[in-house]
Parts: C-alpha cells; structure tokens; sequence
C-alpha cells in the first residue's frame, strides 16, 4: 500500500477513535432512533468511520439493462448475483457497490437489499420484508468490528451488515433473512445467463471501477478493528467462506477445487479478481469464483468475508482448517 495510503488511513484511525461513542450525540443524526434497547457489548464497539449519515449514498429502484449490452465491465470484474428463480438472474457490479455499499431493489416482487462493505469483504443479499413491513436500508457512517452498520429509513434501527441482525433500536435482536446470493467475475455470469440483467451505471459523481482501498487485502491489520486475531495463525484479512457459523479457509478450498462436508458443497474455479487490491478493480489478483450449495445442488446462503470478521461476530464459530 502506498505511504501517503497508510497515513491517511492512519490519520482517520486516530480521528475516528478519538470521538467518544455518545448517543446523545448520534441523536443529532438519527430523531427516531430508540437509543434505550441495544444489543452491543457497550456503546465504546460502534465507532465513526469517517463519513456521517448516508455520507456513502446507499441506492434505491436501480437502473437496469441487458447483461449482453454492457462493455463497461471486465472480465474478471466481481459482481453480486441474485436468481431468484423468477426473472432474469441480476448482477450488482462491485465497482458501483464499493462506492454505496446498499442497493435497495425490488426482484420478482420480493424486496431485497443488496449489500457489500469493503473493510470486511462481506457481500449479502437480505430480505427487506420485517414483520409485514418493507424497510429501506442507508449508510449509518458507523463501524462495529469494522464491518457497516446500517439503518432503516422506517424506524432508524442500526443493523449489523456481516450478520443481518438488529443492534440498536427499535428491531433489536431482529434477525433478517439472507437470502441465496454470490459473488461472480462478470465473464462468469454473462456464460451462466446470457438473458441476464446487469445493474447500470448510477448517476452519481464517482470513480467507478477504481477502488479506493488499494492494497487493503494484502495489508497486516484490519482499519479500525480492536479485536482478536483469528485462530490457527490464519490472518486477519484472509478470506473465508462462512456458511452459517462455520468457515472455510479459501486457501483450501483453492488447494482441493471442491470440498464437500457439513452438508454442503462448495467450489472453487479461477477467474475473479479481488476488488480490494489493485487500483484498477478488474485488475485485482485471482480470488476465484466461490458457489455453495446443499447436496441436492441448490444455492445457499454464505459469504466469502475476511477471517477476523468471522472470528468477532462468530466467537465460537468453528474453523473448518485441514
């Protein structure tokens, strides 16, 4: 990473850790927030990322267009996919989610939200859908573990992205459902669904297809985090398949190409580049295309996110190592 890199993200560390976690202050930005119910350990977890409130501009009823007729993506370029069965199969290009970080769409009637928050790697499609009611998802410009954490336009409740759980607030304790989604290079989709639908360009002034944290997976420590190591000297920012509350080191699942155990099926094939390494998105290194699935081959829920992400929300989680 370069120096000028290093103390930037050195100097926002210092500045974000020095503002006290005060509710009374984040009042100021969430009204309706009901500070009163929370599910963290203290208010001292939730820490400022940097920007405040919708500072990163989640979006909502996104552009789409035939996935054969966008030549703005490369090959290698990593998207999130949603088939949901009914429709064409949708891609979320990372090079717009990198700079939103939550597309609030609706697929086949069913609303969902499309999240990916880079400090974590973590890549989730949730349900919108809570009790009978739809919920729009925003940026709250907090970290928790380093990982996002959002909010809900209706009742301002904080939700925790890596766990789809409701931390503060009205929704405390509510969990939202995730729902089978992946993360693909683009050439990979456009094979598996040539009739398929690509998210367009938003009509927002930003570097699409650069990514502003170069270097960050290869980097020693995780921005903002405070917390543990993981186990089995595997490092914080090596990458892990989660399914449920058990990970898979990706280095072997790279190693064997396909492992099955636990009830599941996961696969490795060459081809994606990390969107957390080389300016260039498309350029990153060859992370490959991960699919999960039960053994009767239908798609799960899981997300391919770093190993101290798993290690501070899944404590007791269990390391599927060699």
């Amino acid at each position: 990473m370069p120096p000028t890199r290093l103390f930037a993200l050195f100097a926002l560390w210092l500045w974000a850790g020095s503002a006290a976690a005060d509710p009374t202050f984040w009042a100021n930005e969430f009204p309706k927030t009901d500070f009163s119910r929370s599910a963290v350990g203290g208010w001292g977890e939730i820490v400022s990322g940097g920007p405040g409130r919708d500072g990163i501009p989640a979006l909502s009823a996104p552009a789409f267009r035939p996935a054969a007729g966008e030549t703005r993506l490369s090959d290698r370029e990593p998207v999130m996919v949603l088939d949901l069965g009914a429709g064409p199969a949708r891609a979320y290009p990372i090079r717009y989610l990198t700079w939103h970080e939550i597309v609030n769409d609706t697929v086949a009637g069913r609303p969902v939200a499309v999240t990916f928050c880079p400090l974590c790697n973590s890549g989730l499609v949730f349900d919108r859908q809570v009790g009978g009611e739809v919920l729009d998802f925003g940026v709250t410009g907090k970290l928790r573990n380093s990982d996002m954490v959002m909010y809900d336009r209706q009742s301002e409740s904080w939700w925790q992205q890596a766990t789809g759980e409701g931390i503060v607030g009205r929704y405390t304790g509510t969990q939202l459902t995730q729902l089978p989604a992946w993360m693909q290079s683009w050439a990979a989709f456009r094979a598996a669904h040539p009739e398929g639908l690509v998210m367009d360009q938003p009509d927002w002034p930003r570097a699409y297809g650069r990514n502003p944290y170069v270097g960050y997976d290869g980097a020693r420590r995780p921005f903002l985090y405070r917390g543990e190591d993981p186990p089995h000297g595997i490092p914080p920012l090596a990458r892990v398949v989660r399914v449920g509350a058990r990970a898979w080191p990706l280095s072997r699942l790279r190693d064997a190409g396909e492992i099955a155990e636990a009830g599941v099926v996961i696969s490795w094939r060459a081809g994606q580049a990390s969107a957390l390494d080389s300016a260039a998105i498309g350029q990153g290194r060859d992370v490959g295309n991960i699919r999960v699935r039960d053994g009767a081959g239908r798609d799960l829920p899981h997300d391919v996110l770093f190993a101290f992400a798993f290690h501070a929300f899944w404590p007791e989680g269990t390391w599927m190592v060699d």
